[in-house]
């Protein structure tokens, strides 16, 4: 081999060295069913050891934390030097007997109450245990962010949530735990109206979300009395009611698209997470467009199409 060549190998090699990750999987639920996440660590890590935790989508009825999606956010993650944990979560949707109960009775509203419940409960449950294994798995516990996509934002949306609020649901993170911050992608509130509120306030939150998705609502779902879905635009104005600095980002005309915008908005959300992380407080209220964000069916779908797909 001539000497160029082998000294073009050499770096090759040093290159895709300093850039790999390890993986490591952990139970940190053991009941009837096992519930794992996957810590995805740095080959170089941020010298704050700040770490993201990540929850899968699909409609409480699929989804793996170690799809496509959460590997891909994971691959663009580490090479920012964050650690990254992705966790699973019961599908409550796969539930045969709860979701037969619940549509005997015509109550679809209790059953998404309860697929809510259980994955929040369940993320609670994760993060008690990151931050008991800290050390162990080399993070920061105050340098935790939250995100997740679709059903997934849901859930790290309703966590925080009800952390602010010190409902159940939420009893398992560490006492005086909160996140650093939470970053969901089309994700929303469960609740009845009254209670859309923070007693305390919620972690730095980043909303993004498309005008025109019906399958998270935009703004809310649901019947007058009941529980709704509570979604960006409605969390937004609360927020501002509260003067609870954040951020959100709307896309004029596009719908749940916006659910799996990434690794395309990577340089976006690191600026948030930094932004959190050196203690600074804003608030932003943008449109915005991407070219990599057009849109498809997803836009013309809504939720009830969604399940019968």
């Amino acid at each position: 081999m001539k000497p160029y060549r082998l000294i073009a190998l050499l770096l090759l090699v040093s290159t895709l060295s300093s850039t790999a990750q390890t993986k490591e999987t952990y139970a940190f639920v053991e009941r009837d069913s096992t519930l794992y996440l996957d810590v995805h660590r740095p080959a170089v890590a941020r010298a704050d050891k700040a770490a993201v935790l990540s929850v899968f989508g699909g409609g409480f009825v699929v989804g793996k934390r170690d799809d496509k999606y959460q590997s891909r956010l994971a691959d663009s993650l580490t090479q920012r030097g964050f650690t990254v944990i992705n966790i699973d979560y019961r599908l409550g949707l796969k539930d045969s007997v709860m979701v037969a109960k619940y549509s005997r009775l015509m109550v679809l509203d209790k059953l998404f109450q309860y697929c809510i419940d259980i994955a929040t409960e369940d993320c609670a449950a994760a993060v008690k245990w990151v931050v008991e294994h800290a050390d162990e798995i080399d993070i920061d516990p105050t340098k935790i962010a939250l995100t997740g996509s679709s059903a997934g934002a849901i859930t790290v949306l309703q966590l925080d949530f009800c952390r602010a609020n010190g409902w159940p649901q939420a009893s398992a993170l560490p006492e005086g735990w909160k996140p650093a911050a939470v970053i969901p992608y089309a994700g929303g509130v469960m609740c009845k109206p009254a209670d859309l509120n923070y007693e305390t306030d919620p972690a730095p939150t980043l909303l993004m979300h498309g005008t025109k998705d019906k399958i998270v609502a935009y703004n809310e779902l649901g019947i007058p009395f009941h529980p709704k879905l509570f979604g960006s635009k409605a969390i937004d104005r609360k927020m501002k009611s509260l003067d609870i600095p954040h951020w959100f980002i709307r896309f004029e005309g596009i719908g749940h698209e916006v659910a799996s915008w990434f690794p395309g908005s990577v340089d976006l959300f690191c600026a948030f997470v930094d932004q959190c992380l050196s203690g600074r407080v804003s608030s932003l209220d943008a449109t915005m467009t991407d070219e990599a964000l057009q849109p498809t069916e997803w836009t013309k779908m809504n939720v009830f199409q969604l399940y019968k797909k």
